[in-house]
């Protein structure tokens, strides 16, 4: 381990093994992979439980490369799912089981419903997304009664967690407003490191997220791209989990992409478009900012609070206003320049070594036989 990654000593207490939990399905395993990868330098062993889909063959091949890292799959629903309460429970005994068997010093939840089991070792809950404020933003009403076992699920499990974490105040501040008081929180934004070639930028815009998601927008961005200067480009996944396909005209559907591929895909292109309705955190603006791409994001209470003036923010349903932000940045190389190069000034701010030292800091609080709380004030 080099020196200057050690973060773990000087901690009184630090775990030995960790117990994680991670969705197969989007930025949570990106997430759940970084964060795992970085604790491991730290020779701390992660038992990494996976949930939602079957991990791909490239899932399995980057979980293989980090040394400390156990990989146990399991393809059971996540609460956000339809219908996934027998799963819920068949995957919380799994979940008890696995625990019994590793004997883990701390247990991390990147869902919610299972911050109630009984676990013997403290556990945090970290929250990447809420299906009631997801609904609020993007459908402009209350969730509907149908969401209410959800509603008590999420309840359950945020209050039952010895901790509570968020990538952005924003977020912390929806589960609040939907979930009632949190006494033990902490915002801690996700990191990313991802070393880029910078090379030369082309003239196309560059999208990505889960296509069938709503709230990622890929409607708005293809009804204004046949007016934008450049072509338009979206990866991504277009099969919603055991659901309809969706398809998108105007723009260049790319599917898919491995991590390797959608690196390059950030290096060449010269704007990254995000006009999305609903985000906790924003982890593909952030990995096109490190590629120097100027950002044009919706204009959301997590996106503003993390990127400030280091990005171009328009209404996500204003199809003129995104088509007019993209044709300026366009047209004004100096000023997608500029744009760029605050991007990248911010996004490095935002590394995932110092996403896992606060978490492993955390770890060793949490350990303690009383709990703590303020570790990370504001970035």
């Amino acid at each position: 381990m080099h020196p200057d990654r050690d973060f773990s000593s000087g901690l009184q207490h630090a775990p030995r093994r960790v117990l994680m939990t991670a969705d197969t399905i989007g930025g949570v395993w990106t997430y759940a992979l970084e964060l795992a990868r970085t604790l491991c330098e730290q020779e701390i062993e992660i038992a990494l439980a996976t949930m939602g889909a079957p991990l791909s063959q490239d899932q399995w091949r980057e979980a293989e490369r980090i040394p400390n890292l156990g990989l146990f799959e399991s393809t059971y629903k996540l609460e956000w799912m339809h219908d996934p309460w027998h799963d819920v429970l068949e995957s919380g005994a799994w979940l008890l089981k696995l625990e019994k068997q590793l004997g883990p010093d701390v247990v991390h939840l990147n869902h919610y419903s299972h911050g109630v089991l009984p676990w013997s070792a403290p556990k945090l809950v970290v929250a990447h997304a809420c299906v009631l404020a997801w609904w609020e933003a993007v459908k402009g009403e209350e969730a509907p009664a149908e969401w209410d076992p959800y509603r008590r699920a999420v309840k359950a499990g945020l209050q039952a967690a010895d901790m509570v974490i968020a990538p952005s105040r924003a977020m912390l501040h929806d589960l609040r407003r939907f979930y009632g008081d949190l006494p033990h929180t902490e915002v801690i934004p996700n990191g990313r490191e991802i070393s880029f070639r910078h090379l030369p930028k082309e003239d196309f815009i560059l999208s990505s997220g889960r296509l069938w998601d709503e709230a990622t927008n890929v409607a708005t961005l293809a009804a204004t791209a046949p007016n934008v200067a450049w072509p338009v480009c979206v990866a991504g996944e277009a099969h919603e989990p055991g659901g309809k396909s969706v398809s998108f005209e105007n723009v260049r559907l790319l599917g898919q992409l491995t991590p390797a591929q959608m690196a390059e895909r950030f290096e060449r292109a010269a704007i990254f478009c995000l006009p999305a309705r609903y985000e906790a955190f924003g982890v593909s603006a952030l990995e096109a900012a490190l590629a120097n791409c100027a950002l044009v994001l919706g204009d959301t209470p997590s996106l503003r609070e993390i990127w400030r003036d280091a990005a171009v923010f328009v209404d996500p349903n204003d199809v003129n206003a995104l088509g007019k932000a993209l044709n300026q940045l366009i047209a004004e190389p100096d000023l997608r320049t500029e744009m760029a190069e605050r991007a990248h000034n911010r996004a490095i701010r935002f590394t995932t070594l110092r996403t896992a030292s606060s978490y492993l800091a955390l770890y060793s609080e949490l350990m303690r036989p009383q709990r703590p709380c303020e570790l990370v004030p504001g970035w």
